[in-house]
């Protein structure tokens, strides 16, 4: 029972904002709703803060008032987004991960934790990842017309892993699990199955076969699609709506992005018209994706996860998978504290329900701190940043086994909010404002400095965008530059101390407090590790005398350099003054709209150890792909020959030792495992029963190739699977070093064929005009879209590169049923469309 005498003075603090930044266990609601759990318990208590915040005015007594801050030593990761919405650079073309491998070395200078890659499965197009269409191919088999994702070959992004590993970087993967997209072969034959339900979306585009080892793409016809074996195929049962889930409404069934996968126990049957076509039982979709998580991990070696678009599937869905991430892979397992973010957009209500869900197994992106950070720059000075702390979410820091884990992602900008239209050199035009789900921050906007202060001072662990961290806005070279070039990609410099304060000051280590709110000025303490302001103001500094953990006498200095060499000594009675400039650039290093206060004669002392990498690949007939174009990785060992079966690729260190295993389905029978340099020539091996155990430590660095096969002819065939723990390169220059051995991808021989333009499907539903462009070099082109009579009905400009570009065409209106023309009048392109 609250006393009688408190009830207005509880909602005065409230008003007061004094309260908002408890941690998750003394969460508080509005005033006008229960629990308000501190003061209903301790009415003298509060009596005592409601007394020092007269005395000292409002806001200021904030500091004073609460030191109720989320617990010091938790574990929280800087995890750099590595990529853009339409990533590219001319100089990878279909290669991302050479880029990232390059970029390695800046990045562990910088003391960046983790890198978020993007999706790195095969799509329809090389597009950038986010349109998945097989999970067992990892730019691995010749299908769709090429080999490579736009990541590149498998063989590359195992590298780039390792390459970043060796680095001390942890890896971040971006998993789509909601929709797969694309059915069909090159041209979509056989991606139709007319017994689908209408789904008003996809034109019953449900038939997903894939190309294995024991059936690679010999022909583009729906023959040969339906017969194809590989792993993980799917029918129109296995998305909404079907039998078991007979709707397409709410988040969890609606046909946002392609056939939208249902992970219902009931969701499961068979093609109508497939001749590949094995039984499905109950639960298929969500054994399926569990099973493929736990291959993926073990396959990449990734450490973390990114979930696409979470709240468009259930929650014991994404429960389970990331329980098998964590806790049942095997050696891969990434434990319970392992890095794992849901992509949910929403309140912070509905984040923390969500997190609840899930068990706290996987934290949020911070939606609605963003909502105030992107404040702090929208209202250009007129934000009240003493109220930023209450935007938080509850769920932030978990306790997990008994280690704390910050759990909530804050962040500024991600590709989902940041789309900028560029010129011919990628300097910004403009903004696909349509298409962003929260509006961008323009990362050069003066106050950027101050949104990411705050989002590294606060609690999680914060995400900085590629786009905001480098300069690939007003430099002319975008799509030109080498990321090992400080020049052509210059970082910000701001961006970048601040990630060297987090890191070398330990601000995580510390319990966050508020310190002092005020409309222009925040100051939040990781105590005894920092104090760090906040100011919004254009023009004018910020000075305010804050409560602080450290010791009298402690001698603090600014280590963004904004105060230069000034000094300031904490009191007896522990309050300390805290200068901060104004967001114009004018103090001191050009520092804008904050400052970071540590003890005196701090220097680098964060420095994460390079980490070596464990892979694994299966050999098996319904993985890999044995056509002439693809890596020709994978089959089983097979019947009654002693024929060689390559697992992978690696690429080693030099004088650093590879521990190679070979596990086999059957133990009674002999088998040989080798390791194969870059020459060819066998350099390591061992033969035998039952599980195969050997090393090798290479004298220079290089692609290592694993193989395996049987020790007699008459053995039966069996799968196998091949496992190997090495250290990479720190520092790799991909183009001396080699794509992926003898093997080019053919997404390399597509710079070079003739324009084309291809829709799909065709015919079509109004609402899903896909089109796929092929072109020779970078340019931007127009498509336009006529009716019969030559009238225009939409038009949009696109940014092709050189390989395929896909898009979706969304005219403004419904379009009637009839033929229409789709042209793209700088490349001499005309195709017919019909919309039924």
């Amino acid at each position: 029972m609250i006393p009688p005498g408190l009830k207005n003075l509880r909602k005065r603090l409230w008003n007061l904002k004094i309260f908002r930044n408890l941690p998750p266990r003394f969460a508080c609601t509005h005033p006008g709703s229960v629990p308000f759990p501190l003061p209903h318990s301790q009415p003298l208590l509060m009596l005592k803060i409601w007394r020092t915040a007269s005395r000292l005015g409002t806001l200021a007594a904030v500091g004073v008032a609460l030191l109720l801050g989320s617990p010091a030593q938790a574990q929280s990761k800087v995890v750099l987004q590595g990529f853009w919405w339409d990533y590219w650079n001319s100089n990878y073309p279909n290669g991302w991960a050479n880029y990232l491998a390059e970029l390695a070395p800046r990045l562990k200078a910088m003391g960046v934790d983790a890198v978020w890659i993007p999706p790195s499965i095969k799509n329809g197009n090389q597009g950038n990842g986010y349109s998945p269409f097989d999970h067992y191919d990892l730019g691995d088999k010749y299908q769709k017309g090429f080999v490579g994702t736009r990541l590149g070959t498998k063989d590359e992004l195992l590298r780039m892993v390792a390459v970043l590993h060796a680095n001390g970087i942890e890896v971040v993967q971006d998993v789509v699990l909601n929709h797969v997209d694309g059915a069909g072969s090159q041209s979509g034959a056989g991606g139709q199955d007319p017994a689908a339900w209408e789904d008003y979306n996809t034109s019953k585009y449900k038939n997903f076969r894939y190309v294995s080892y024991n059936t690679p793409a010999s022909a583009e016809d729906a023959a040969n699609y339906l017969a194809r074996s590989g792993r993980w195929p799917k029918n129109w049962q296995n998305f909404n709506p079907n039998p078991g889930n007979n709707s397409t409404s709410g988040d969890w069934n609606a046909v946002y992005f392609g056939p939208d996968v249902s992970y219902y126990s009931g969701s499961y049957g068979s093609s109508s018209n497939a001749t590949f076509n094995p039984a499905q039982t109950a639960d298929y979709m969500r054994t399926g994706a569990r099973n493929w998580l736990i291959w993926y991990k073990k396959q990449v070696g990734f450490d973390g996860v990114r979930l696409d678009a979470v709240k468009h599937f259930p929650d014991f869905a994404t429960e389970d998978f990331l329980y098998n991430l964590q806790s049942n892979a095997g050696w891969a397992s990434g434990g319970a504290g392992m890095y794992a973010v849901g992509e949910w957009v929403g309140g912070g209500s509905q984040l923390d329900q969500w997190c609840t869900n899930v068990q706290n197994r996987a934290g949020t992106f911070d939606f609605g701190l963003r909502n105030g950070l992107y404040s702090i720059v929208s209202g250009g000075g007129n934000f009240d940043l003493g109220s930023l702390p209450g935007y938080q979410q509850g769920t932030r820091v978990v306790n997990i086994g008994g280690q704390y884990v910050h759990r909530t992602v804050p962040f500024v900008n991600n590709h989902d909010t940041f789309r900028p239209q560029t010129g011919s050199t990628g300097n910004y035009t403009g903004w696909n404002t349509g298409s962003e789900l929260a509006p961008h921050i323009d990362p050069f906007d003066p106050r950027l400095s101050a949104t990411y202060a705050a989002a590294l001072a606060l609690d999680g662990s914060p995400q900085i965008f590629f786009e905001d961290l480098f300069n690939v806005g007003n430099t002319g070279k975008r799509f030109s530059h080498k990321p090992t070039n400080t020049t052509d990609l210059p970082t910000r410099s701001d961006l970048e101390n601040l990630i060297w304060c987090h890191q070398n000051l330990r601000f995580k280590d510390g319990a966050y407090k508020v310190r002092y709110q005020a409309a222009d000025h925040l100051v939040i303490e990781r105590s005894t590790k920092a104090l760090i302001g906040i100011n919004d103001n254009f023009s004018a500094w910020q000075n305010n005398t804050v409560s602080c953990d450290f010791a009298p006498g402690t001698v603090l200095k600014d280590y963004s350099g904004a105060n230069g060499t000034a000094t300031v000594t904490v009191s007896g009675s522990q309050t300390v003054s805290i200068n901060t400039p104004p967001c114009n650039g004018t103090a001191t290093a050009g520092r804008r709209g904050y400052s970071v206060w540590a003890p005196v004669n701090i220097g680098t002392n964060y420095v994460r150890a390079a980490m070596s990498t464990t892979q694994e690949w299966e050999l098996n007939d319904d993985l890999g792909d044995r056509d002439t174009r693809s890596l020709g990785q994978g089959g089983k060992l097979p019947a009654s020959s002693t024929a060689w079966r390559t697992a992978g690729r690696i690429y080693v260190a030099a004088n650093k030792t590879v521990s190679y295993n070979l596990f086999p389905s059957n133990g009674a029978y002999s088998l040989v495992v080798g390791l194969y340099n870059a020459a060819g020539t066998l350099v390591s091996s061992k033969t035998g029963t039952g599980t195969l155990t050997g090393t090798y430590t290479p004298t220079a660095d290089g692609w290592i190739t694993l193989r395996a096969r049987q020790n007699a002819t008459t053995n039966p065939a069996q799968p196998a699977f091949v496992k190997v723990t090495y250290t990479a390169p720190t520092v790799i220059n991909t183009a001396t070093a080699g794509r992926s051995a003898t093997v080019t991808s053919t997404a390399d021989a597509k710079l070079n064929v003739a324009a084309d333009l291809q829709l799909y499907p065709n015919p079509t539903a109004a609402d899903r005009i896909e089109l796929t462009l092929v072109a020779p070099e970078e340019q931007t082109v127009t498509l336009q879209l006529h009716d019969l009579t030559g009238r225009r009905v939409h038009q949009e400009a696109l940014k092709l590169y050189p390989g395929s570009t896909t898009t979706r065409l969304q005219p403004a209106r419904q379009l009637p049923a009839g033929v229409y023309t789709v042209s793209v009048p700088e490349l001499h392109l005309t195709r017919k469309l019909v919309v039924k």
